[in-house]
Parts: structure tokens; sequence; C-alpha cells
């Protein structure tokens, strides 16, 4: 085993670019040349075929082969003998039902946090990575068992965070106004806002903001900050710590 070695991507696409382009470079260093091949969980969006056939053209041409989940006759069997896991985004409900449905919550931590091999989220891959998918931007479309995800950090993200558009006339709430109401409830976690083109790095017990904008920390009781790429979040991964926070 190793420590666990996580690479939670805000989104997928980034306005002018394709699949993945903003942070392939990541992902190639991040995945290295020990492995060879990905397993990919394409359950967060309905036409699993189309979405495996996306995600294995883009890994192939970084170099790896790439195994969707959905084709294999044995998910937890195919959990057990990956290299590498990579989670892709959709709708964080629909993909957190499949995998209580087979049954892979517990298979994904024990693989990522005890045998350590890399685990990769993109948007709704990176909201289940989290404690819970209690902060995702998405429509409760199905109703998954718990709202509780593989947990394999101590605190939960908002991808595509976005910030208030001071030009809009819109009344609605801001994702800032959301995250505050998470936040009205007891013993609810911190909140890390990450915007488009950013994602954070884990190795073991140190989580470093990557890409190219920032990211907002939310803090129950306590003023939002704004942060830089390059920030050292390991604060974050210290249960003991937010006590203090």
């Amino acid at each position: 085993g190793g420590p666990r070695r996580l690479l939670l991507v805000s989104n997928s696409t980034l306005h002018g670019g394709g699949y993945l382009g903003h942070c392939q470079q990541h992902i190639k260093s991040f995945l290295g040349e020990k492995v060879k091949r990905v397993l990919f969980v394409p359950y967060a969006l309905h036409d699993r075929d189309a979405y495996a056939r996306t995600a294995r053209e883009k890994f192939e041409s970084l170099g790896y082969g790439l195994d969707s989940i959905h084709e294999s006759c044995d998910p937890v069997e195919a959990v057990r003998k990956s290299e590498a896991i990579f989670i892709g985004g959709g709708n964080t409900f629909r993909l957190l039902k499949a995998l209580y449905d087979n049954s892979l919550i517990q298979e994904i931590r024990k693989r990522v946090l005890e045998d350590g091999i890399p685990y990769v989220g993109s948007s709704a891959g990176t909201n289940v990575a989290t404690i819970s998918i209690n902060t995702t931007n998405d429509m409760p479309i199905v109703y998954p068992p718990s709202l509780q995800a593989l947990g394999l950090v101590p605190f939960n993200i908002n991808p595509h965070y976005l910030d208030p558009d001071v030009k809009s006339t819109h009344m609605g709430e801001t994702r800032e106004e959301r995250i505050r109401q998470y936040h009205e409830e007891p013993n609810t976690p911190p909140v890390l806002g990450l915007r488009e083109g950013t994602m954070l790095l884990v190795e073991g017990d140190k989580a470093t903001l990557q890409g190219v904008t920032g990211a907002r920390l939310f803090l129950r009781d306590k003023k939002p900050t704004e942060h830089e790429p390059g920030t050292d979040f390991s604060f974050l991964l210290t249960d003991n710590n937010l006590q203090n926070l």
C-alpha cells in the first residue's frame, strides 16, 4: 500500500478546449508511467457506451489503456484489479446511486486509501470523493440510499463554483448563499469551492490547489476566503485541525 493519491478536478471541459484538455498534463504527470490501464466509471451519465468512448479516446491519446466498469460482468472485481480509477462527471445523484447499487463504496475506499492506487475525479467524480454529495449543484433525479460518499477526504467540495454575476438581474440564491445554508446545519465540514479550471492534488497528507483559476474556502461560522493556485490546503486533511479552524 501507499498514501492516498487523488486528483480532484472541478470540470471536464473548459470553455474553448476539448474533453479534459485543460487538465490532461496534470493527469499525465499524476498517473505517471507505472500506470498502464485506467478503470473508468461512467455511471454519472445515461449513455455509458458513448461516455466510455470519449474517455477512452482521451486516455489513449495520453498513453493509457482504459477499461470501463460498465463493460465488466463483475464491477467489484474490476475495482479490485484496477491500477487507477477515473470517475467522470454528470449527475452526482445518479453516480452515487450506481456506486451503492454495485457495492463499490467500500471497495473503492479500500483500493485508494489502503492500497494507494491513484484516483482521478472530475465534477461529479470529485463530489463523490468527498464526505457527502450535499454540496453538489445537481438535481436529485434518482434517490441514492445515502448522501454519504466515498470519504477519501474529510471535507466537501463544490465543483464548478460560480461567483455572483454583478451584472445579472437574477434574484435567485448565489452559490455562496447555498453553501452558507449548508453550514447553518450543525457539524457540517468545510466546503472548498473549486472554480472551473481548478483542481486539488492530494498526496498522502498534502493537498495543493492547481490549475488556472482560484478556489473559495467556506468554513462554518467563518467568512469565506479566497485562494490562488499553489495554495497548500493540507490542513483540510486533518480532522483534528478542522475543529479548531
